[in-house]
């Protein structure tokens, strides 16, 4: 039986073809994640604990040597050929109202930036990874894009380096204020793992992460309540922490220790910065719990750590919503071990980790809890640790 990656690559590089008239020169693939533990402690300088998806964003590619980047879409509103979008390469900076395509743009233009020879290309994107819903689905585009293109253009570039870049893209291109968590994820996860990653100096480490082996299942709870994190709320919420590492004296809040947060609360007199600092120290710490539980093979101890995670996000932090509140709770009083919110919030997706027996049970709970309420039916998937990018063909 054909593999799925590959025929997935294979037709986009049929609709390639049929979009510019010649072959692209590869097709790369680059995954989703899905966030086990540590939220907002990226933009602190803190630890994360992702994991990649089985969704990913291909991108068929060839290079231009005439300055131009032609960029289309098989999501997009117009994915007709006439649904292309036509840019320079060489443009300055980031232009207003280019929706979907800011993400590859703004990847060209990093790399431009940084002083790598782009000199064009014609670009196909098509993805898997649910939009909106906080599982990365910019951040596979833009490293399915920039890995194309290190390759094409023999950069040489690290996975980290990559990932750097992307980030890049998406802050000072397209103008979301967001950690690398997410672009590393995408760049360095590795198969039936989850990546403990220190945001500061984007060391990693692949820890073996099987729930299946334990008879557990993470279930992925997409609430189909699509945010957009550019609107303001991340930026704010970012603001504040840095505000708290100033007023604490410290570059970033991985800097506060987990034991003295108590006395570096009491210095702070906003009492919205206080819950900020909170959120991001007590996560970081519950980042090394997560880690030092999967390390000694307790999987089932790491409901509850998820389960106070999410009461951080929801009651310090502040990013959570309705749906993502039922979604935990619900998934809860069906017997989880545990839940909390994923992503950068106001929308989006819960993660669930349940019984394997459990469950159809549990998602069956979580959808009656969402129709009592009158809210949209919820998507729930399964969350298996999958390869990060890599190319097709």
């Amino acid at each position: 039986m054909t593999d799925p990656g590959a025929r997935a690559a294979e037709a986009a590089a049929a609709r390639f073809r049929e979009l510019y008239g010649t072959a692209p020169e590869g097709v790369w693939a680059a995954p989703g994640r899905v966030n086990l533990i540590g939220e907002y402690t990226d933009v602190n300088d803190g630890s994360v604990m992702p994991l990649a998806l089985p969704h990913t964003a291909l991108a068929a590619v060839a290079r231009r040597t005439d300055g131009r980047l032609r960029v289309h879409s098989a999501q997009a509103a117009d994915a007709s050929p006439a649904g292309v979008v036509h840019l320079d390469a060489a443009a300055p900076g980031p232009a207003a109202g280019m929706g979907w395509a800011a993400y590859p743009a703004g990847v060209v233009w990093a790399l431009r930036a940084a002083g790598h020879p782009v000199t064009g290309a014609d670009v196909h994107v098509t993805s898997t990874v649910p939009t909106g819903a906080g599982l990365s689905s910019s951040a596979a585009l833009e490293v399915a894009t920039a890995l194309a293109l290190d390759g094409l253009y023999g950069l040489g570039l690290s996975r980290p380096a990559l990932a750097a870049l992307a980030q890049r893209a998406e802050n000072a291109f397209v103008g979301v204020p967001c950690g690398v968590m997410d672009q590393m994820a995408s760049a360095c996860c590795t198969e039936g793992h989850v990546l403990h990653l220190d945001t500061r100096d984007l060391t990693c480490r692949q820890v073996p992460f099987d729930p299946a082996a334990h008879g557990l299942a993470l279930l992925v709870v997409d609430t189909r309540v699509r945010h957009a994190l550019g609107d303001g709320a991340y930026a704010e919420r970012r603001a504040g922490c840095e505000a708290g590492a100033r007023a604490l004296g410290v570059r970033s809040l991985r800097e506060v220790a987990h034991a003295r947060l108590p006395e570096a609360l009491e210095r702070l007199g906003d009492p919205v910065v206080r819950g900020y600092v909170r959120h991001v120290v007590t996560d970081d710490h519950r980042v090394g719990r997560v880690a030092a539980l999967l390390d000694a093979g307790d999987l089932r101890g790491v409901g509850p750590v998820l389960t106070e995670g999410h009461a951080s996000l929801r009651d310090d932090l502040r990013v959570s919503c309705p749906e993502l509140d039922l979604a935990v709770s619900a998934s809860l009083a069906a017997g989880a071990l545990g839940a909390r919110m994923t992503g950068g919030g106001f929308g989006g997706s819960a993660v669930v980790l349940a019984e394997a027996g459990a469950v159809e049970e549990t998602a069956a709970a979580v959808r009656a809890a969402f129709a009592a309420e009158g809210y949209r039916a919820p998507r729930i998937f399964p969350a298996a640790p999958s390869a990060g990018a890599r190319r097709l063909l």
